[in-house]
């Protein structure tokens, strides 16, 4: 009796233990977070199979010899082969855009270093996907297309050697100041379309010439340990998004740094006034990115500038070192039907020039003909456990384009060096609890 005793309090206590758990671990639309987002093993060199030095098939260690074809033929040999890993070792090897196909993966010792050619021509025409559009523009430095398991591990660096391609943007924007990302040629670093159970573990990658990883309908992918870089002076790196997702589904990005000279995760998935109903375009869902430091950057994490749909978005025990411009921005775009849902902002500490910013972004935008804008929605966001100092606490402007509603403050303590009210008229059902503002309780 006494061991059935014993036995129905334990089987009680593992019940109410995985209750709180359930409970506690869920996504903002309380749904559980999986046992996928918990388990986070880096991969491991001796577990990708047979290891392929490149140096062992003709390449040599040489930062000023493009050896693109080279290093491609090894990555095709391990494919041939049944599968294995693309080790570059200690040195520095300039390639252009390389393609990674289905049991390849790619590792980097340390001091190991993939440069970027600063060419442009040396990068092919592909179809692929920018902007929340596809069309042909030019590969990647790292490519994987419809690959399932995919990885790049190891301590060395994708170095995208972009300063050549920043100095060549900024001239170009002197003389047409509304000249594009698109009117200035330049690759991407990383870009991982259509595939499954990714992983990107440890690597540094840096000094892109454009967007610095990019994920395109993704599904499981995880990127742990990161280092990514590039400067905002003495030359600005425009647009060099540390991350990029885009109509992805699970994806965790954790005990990562980021310092990009645009935003440091960037949410798309389509742009248009029928982008909801464009087969290319898609919803980002399940997405936590935690554990994480920030460095300079236009924001932490922003909606948009082309995005369809986001929903259960988790931004999570990290810090801001130095000054971001916004700690969460929805890019509330014209042209374009948006609807970003279910997002938690918490346990932040740092500094930011905003904490939330809400505004039209009108930068570029085409109604493509059409006379009224489309209707967009923001609803149901959380920000709560944050100490931050910055100069604006509420900078969100209300609008006819879109409708905000079911936000929540809570415990926060800010310090702001412009004073400024918040307007809780421009949100329907906007809930304030322990809210506090140069050490003024807001209610």
């Amino acid at each position: 009796m006494i061991n059935l005793l014993k036995k129905g309090v334990m089987a009680f206590t593992i019940s109410i233990f995985t209750l709180s758990l359930s409970a506690k671990d869920v996504f903002p639309d309380g749904t559980v977070i999986s046992q996928w987002f918990r388990s986070n093993q880096k991969v491991r060199l001796a577990d990708l199979g047979t290891p392929y030095n490149i140096t062992d098939y003709r390449v040599v260690n040489d930062s000023t010899l493009l050896q693109t074809e080279q290093i491609q033929q090894v990555i095709d040999l391990v494919h041939q082969q049944g599968g294995g890993v693309v080790v570059i070792p200690k040195g520095t090897f300039l390639t252009s855009s390389l393609f990674f196909r289905q049991n390849t993966h790619l590792y980097l010792e340390d001091e190991a270093t993939l440069k970027g050619s600063d060419d442009i021509s040396h990068f092919p025409v592909v179809e692929t996907r920018v902007e929340g559009q596809t069309l042909n523009y030019f590969a990647a430095l790292i490519n994987a297309d419809g690959v399932d398991g995919f990885t790049i591990s190891g301590k060395g660096t994708i170095n995208g050697n972009g300063l050549r391609y920043w100095k060549s943007f900024w001239q170009r924007r002197a003389v047409i100041p509304k000249c594009t990302n698109m009117d200035e040629l330049r690759p991407r670093l990383v870009y991982i379309s259509n595939s499954k159970n990714v992983q990107l573990s440890d690597v540094k990658l840096i000094n892109s010439p454009f967007w610095t990883t990019h994920l395109y309908k993704c599904e499981n992918v995880k990127l742990l340990g990161l280092y990514i870089y590039s400067p905002f002076e003495p030359v600005k790196a425009p647009s060099t998004d540390a991350v990029d997702i885009d109509a992805c589904t699970n994806v965790l990005i954790k005990d990562c740094y980021m310092s990009v000279n645009d935003d440091a995760i960037a949410l798309k998935g389509g742009k248009g006034p029928n982008a909801d109903t464009k087969p290319d375009n898609g919803s980002n869902c399940n997405i936590i990115i935690e554990d994480c430091t920030f460095g300079f950057c236009h924001s932490a994490i922003t909606f948009g500038s082309e995005c369809v749909h986001s929903r259960n978005i988790i931004l999570r025990r990290c810090v801001i070192k130095e000054r971001a411009t916004r700690l969460l921005w929805l890019k509330m775009r014209p042209d374009t039907p948006q609807n970003y849902e279910y997002v938690l902002v918490e346990d932040i500490k740092g500094n930011a020039r905003n904490f939330i910013y809400i505004r039209p972004w009108t930068q570029f935008f085409d109604l493509k003909g059409q006379d009224e804008m489309p209707k967009s929605y923001s609803s149901h966001v959380t920000m709560r456990n944050i100490e931050l100092d910055c100069e604006n606490f509420f900078n969100v402007t209300a609008s006819d384009q879109y409708d905000l509603s079911d936000f929540a403050f809570e415990h926060i303590k800010v310090k702001a060096s412009k004073e400024g009210a918040i307007y809780k008229e421009y949100i329907k059902n906007f809930s304030l609890k322990d809210v506090e503002v140069n050490n003024q309780k807001i209610d």
